[in-house]
């Protein structure tokens, strides 16, 4: 069977947030989280989505899977509008499309035994006979590296690496199509990191997965990623695959991600681009290229329209007067 080239699709996606004063609380402003986002993620693959922080790239994840409900956009997964779904039809949506959070301590219930957790979902959504659940459970727990026993312990009894594990399970067990990872190795330590993302990509192979990495490594990225999208402030700057990011970046903000790398040869040394100033508040963001007042190349047309999300060449988009 040939990939959809189109299984999930986000279009012109929003999510702004209010902002609240006064007495009466009533709405003066709005944080523009996500501002008019449009890719697609192929059947089977792994599109890495970066950006530094408050760029809104977790809140494109959430915004998909509804745990936080949109301003304006649709998202479409495999051929149904998510946005437009309600009820029974929603739920059996979710069981289809799943989350590993970034701090997996934090979404587990710590009175909760780690078998009762990863087993929740199966029992919300009602899967088999309880024997087969429980069935499920351990399966599931082996393929990400745990034990049978570790079942009946609790998340305190685990190190970070496990309870990241257990957050894989977690979203494993009820056997999704699309998977979106929140940065799910921020924060561990080097080592569990190329532990937990070489189980994702095994859990890939043989489910068939399509996952949507979120992260600030781009080391990580480079690593796991088909094809990557770059976010600043709200918006899409550039996406291509892995390898034409890495060796031809269009997008000034890209090109100076890049050059962040760490060079694993103290003999090299890679020309480090700086760039100034702090990233502008979501609430009021600049007119025209929102990157401009930071860009070492910005013109004056930079700062007065906003360049298109076009097609530089095959495969390759950019958001950009200069690329």
């Amino acid at each position: 069977m040939t990939p959809n080239p189109e299984f999930v699709q986000v279009q012109n996606l929003k999510k702004y947030f209010p902002v609240r004063k006064g007495l009466l609380q009533r709405v003066t402003d709005h944080v523009r989280a996500v501002d008019d986002v449009s890719f697609t993620v192929r059947e089977g693959e792994t599109l890495g989505m970066v950006g530094e922080s408050g760029c809104g790239k977790t809140t494109v994840g959430r915004t998909m899977l509804r745990l936080v409900e949109p301003t304006d956009g649709r998202v479409i997964f495999d051929g149904q509008d998510v946005f437009r779904l309600s009820g029974a039809s929603l739920k059996s949506m979710r069981r289809n499309m799943q989350i590993i959070f970034q701090d997996p301590y934090a979404s587990l219930d710590p009175r909760m035994p780690i078998g009762d957790s990863v087993m929740e979902g199966l029992n919300i959504h009602n899967v088999g006979e309880p024997r087969q659940r429980f069935e499920i459970m351990l399966d599931t727990l082996k393929k990400v590296g745990l034990e049978d026993y570790h079942a009946r312990r609790y998340p305190h009894e685990f190190s970070g690496g496990q309870r990241q594990r257990i957050g894989i399970a977690r979203a494993l067990a009820l056997r999704p199509k699309f998977i979106v990872c929140d940065e799910p190795v921020s924060a561990l330590d080097v080592s569990i990191q190329s532990q937990v993302l070489n189980i994702l990509k095994d859990l890939q192979s043989e489910f068939g997965l399509t996952y949507l990495f979120i992260a600030h490594n781009l080391s990580v990225v480079e690593h796991i990623s088909d094809r990557v999208a770059v976010m600043y402030l709200g918006k899409m700057v550039e996406l291509t695959n892995r390898d034409e990011l890495f060796s031809n970046p269009l997008h000034p903000y890209t090109r100076a991600l890049m050059s962040a790398i760490p060079v694993p040869d103290p003999n090299l040394r890679r020309e480090r681009i700086i760039l100034k100033g702090d990233v502008p508040s979501p609430l009021n963001p600049p007119k025209g290229c929102r990157f401009h007042p930071r860009c070492p190349i910005a013109e004056s047309i930079c700062a007065q329209q906003e360049p298109e999300f076009r097609q530089a060449s095959p495969d390759h988009w950019v958001a950009c007067w200069k690329a």
